[in-house]
């Protein structure tokens, strides 16, 4: 069989390209293995000893940061940029005994860092690449990236977690092709494999995933990775960095880079987001860790002979329910119909999707659209069972982030563009950390404060202690921790598994900040959506987590965003008046903060590109269906007006005894204005309708109410679905 000689052929390869990759990585292999034992059993121990003890004072205010920025003292390193590098970097320079600033220009994690697949993995088909290729860069890459998934999950133990990922086989030259990749896989992870990797029949992948399509299943390959919650490691490191003496600040912009009569950088001119309060901080290194607008700074530095050395890449990831994955499997689709990989994992109780790789311009507002939607949604739909029908309406959550790739000037795809990161000096001595990824932030920190000790000649108390440092809320954490918060406090269950798995040690300051709920269970705990185990007090600790607006909260101290646009609008006016008790806001800063939270939401979590979908869907409505849904329009619009105000709603519902909260009509009447212009017309009853017919919606709150009031229902929904 022709099969049979290519799978000899494709495994001989693998075996001999693997052999020759690892025979010249021998003596840097002993090296790396000794440097890790180093790092963990010899070097710095009793530092890290004394580190690793859990502080049991309360974070300082920002008030109290601010002022230790504006006080005018000189810092040793300033870095530009909250996101994982840059506090990864603030980390590694404060418990080496610099002193550290650093200030990001939004929120902690509000770029790249929070929109990510949520994987901490070496990369598999990094490794694919590197052996087929015989690069070594990239073999290393992966070996570094496998190191720094071990240490991830040891010093966040409670935001991280190994993750079986499925890789379902249809062809059978596939089955040894694909097993001694992912062996190659294990192999290269050494002591630090998580689990090894095995393979399993068809029963047996069609038990672990039920969803899976079964014609011509062959069976799977399961491998593990680690799984993470990233805008609350990114902030886990910040807040780690900050008990540790940085000064971070949050919503901090810099004006302009601060330069002595040589030209070299001395600090930077800065500005309070929130109060407008300007100022400058002195420092005698900087350090420009932001990301996709790497070159933005680099041109403050040295504006004559700085060239972009960024290449942005667009990511979009959608969020669908639970249902659609098993809790504890992920799944990988290695070959898509554009030669990329996507992932299909279970995460927060939901399932994430993604992603997709396409140059993008630098903006501080990416936006998912629908064309990046369908096309996981397509992809999606060709692993999945017939019987589940893959619907456009089921995506409850769509976000775009942009990788900050290294532009490599002989290639012009970003799919083939390395992950790894570059250190420059620049005239001005600025130093640049760009590119990289998630997973190998800390050793990207640790060459980061190398360099700028090495370049700026600062004086340091010891070497590296990143590794094994252990992250906020890790310190006394257990994984049977949120029985004593059930036990103790009188919780639900979902609620102080959430706890725990977010807060870590620190859930119980947040369990003794809830109010009684005044029923016989549970005994404390006001969730703010019946949904989502997210709790009115986590909105208080929000506060002192450095939230200074309502999108921190739910996009990245929460992930309700992330999670559910349409529960994400829902809480929006409990989690504004909540801050506003907190933080003084006035009632026009508070509409002020609704309408900035529902703009992101709309336009940066996918809800805008949903009702495009809808809006550019063809109507498919029967003249049946089309009749039935204009009379219901018309039991609406009683004076024959052409549209539905909020006011024929509130109407109609007083006519039938309906008792509807004024918020929920301004709710319902938004939901199907596509136009936004106050207004529902017949053209949008239509679509409306159309949308639920052919899976572009999934249900609608107000086509339910006029179902209850009236019968029978209008239209035929998609798959029988709800």
């Amino acid at each position: 069989m022709s099969w049979v000689r290519f799978t000899k052929t494709g495994v001989a390869v693998v075996a001999t390209s693997a052999a020759a990759m690892l025979a010249l990585d021998m003596t840097n292999e002993k090296r790396f293995q000794r440097a890790c034992k180093d790092h963990f059993r010899t070097v710095h121990a009793d530092r890290l000893a004394e580190l690793n003890k859990r502080a049991p004072s309360a974070l300082p205010t920002r008030k109290d940061i601010l002022t230790s920025l504006n006080k005018g003292d000189e810092f040793d390193v300033l870095i530009i940029g909250g996101g994982a590098t840059g506090a990864g970097v603030a980390l590694d320079a404060q418990t080496r005994g610099l002193k550290t600033a650093l200030v990001e220009l939004d929120d902690f994690s509000s770029g790249t860092s929070s929109r990510s697949t949520k994987l901490i993995h070496g990369g598999v088909r990094y490794l694919q690449a590197a052996i087929m290729k015989l690069d070594l860069e990239q073999y290393r890459m992966v070996k570094e990236a496998l190191f720094e998934r071990h240490n991830l999950l040891e010093i966040a133990p409670h935001l991280s977690s190994p993750l079986p990922i499925m890789l379902p086989i249809y062809k059978l030259w596939q089955v040894p092709y694909y097993w001694s990749g992912i062996k190659a896989y294990d192999f290269v992870s050494g002591k630090r494999v998580l689990k090894n990797s095995f393979f399993i029949s068809k029963s047996q992948a069609l038990e672990r995933f039920p969803m899976l399509k079964n014609e011509s299943l062959k069976g799977a390959l399961i491998y593990y990775d680690g799984q993470h919650n990233d805008a609350r490691m990114n902030l886990a490191i910040i807040l780690t960095a900050i008990r540790h003496g940085a000064a971070c600040a949050n919503h901090v912009r810099v004006e302009r880079l601060n330069k002595d009569e040589t030209g070299k950088v001395t600090g930077a001119h800065v500005r309070d987001m929130v109060t407008g309060a300007e100022w400058d901080i002195k420092a005698k290194a900087v350090i420009n860790a932001t990301g996709p607008f790497t070159d933005s700074i680099r041109l403050m530095g040295d504006p004559e002979t700085a060239r972009p050395i960024c290449a942005p890449s667009s990511g979009v990831h959608i969020t669908l329910p639970g249902y659609y994955s098993p809790s504890n499997t992920g799944l990988l689709d290695p070959d898509t119909s554009d030669g990329r990989v996507i992932f299909f994992l279970p995460w927060e109780r939901m399932t994430i999707a993604g992603t997709t790789d396409a140059p993008s311009e630098v903006t501080l507002s990416p936006q998912p659209t629908d064309h990046d939607i369908e096309f996981i949604l397509q992809e999606i739909r060709g692993y999945l069972s017939k019987d589940v029908s893959v619907r456009r309406g089921d995506v409850m959550s769509a976000w775009s982030g942009l990788r900050p790739l290294v532009r490599d000037p002989n290639k012009k795809d970003t799919k083939s563009l390395a992950r790894n990161h570059i250190i420059e000096v620049g005239k001005s001595g600025l130093i640049t950390i760009a590119g990289g990824k998630w997973t190998t932030y800390r050793h990207m920190a640790e060459e980061t404060v190398d360099k700028v000790v090495e370049v700026h000649g600062l004086q340091t108390v010891s070497g590296c202690v990143t590794p094994g440092l252990l992250l906020e809320g890790a310190h006394d954490w257990n994984a049977l921790q949120y029985i004593h918060l059930v036990q103790d406090y009188g919780m639900e269950v979902d609620v102080a598994q959430h706890l725990s798995s977010t807060y870590g040690d620190r859930a119980f300051v947040v369990a003794r900040m809830c109010k009684m709920t005044g029923k016989r269970w549970p005994i404390v705990g006001q969730r703010l959506h019946p949904e989502f185990p997210y709790l009115d007090a986590e909105v208080r600790y929000a506060v002192k987590e450095y939230a200074c607006t309502a999108i921190d909260v739910i996009a990245r101290r929460m992930r309700l965003a992330f999670l559910n646009t349409y529960a994400a609008h829902e809480v929006l006016p409990d989690v504004v008046r909540v801050m506003g008790e907190e933080l003084g806001w006035s009632s026009a800063e508070q509409r002020a903060q609704l309408e900035k939270a529902r703009t992101f939401i709309d336009l940066e979590m996918g809800q805008m590109a949903k009702q495009t979908a809808v809006s550019n869907a063809p109507l498919n409505l029967t003249k049946e269906e089309m009749q039935r849904a204009k009379e219901r329009f018309h039991q609406l619009d009683k004076d024959r007006k052409g549209h539905i105000t909020v006011n024929d709603l509130r109407k109609h519902f007083r006519e039938h005894n309906q008792k509807i909260d004024e918020r929920v009509l301004h709710e319902l009447l938004n939901e199907v204005d596509l136009n936004k212009n106050g207004e529902i017309e017949i053209a949008e009853f239509f679509q409306l309708y159309s949308g639920l017919k052919g899976g572009q919606l999934t249900s609608n709150r107000l086509v339910g109410y006029l179902d209850e009031i009236h019968g029978t229902p209008s239209v035929n929904r998609a798959c029988g679905g709800i």
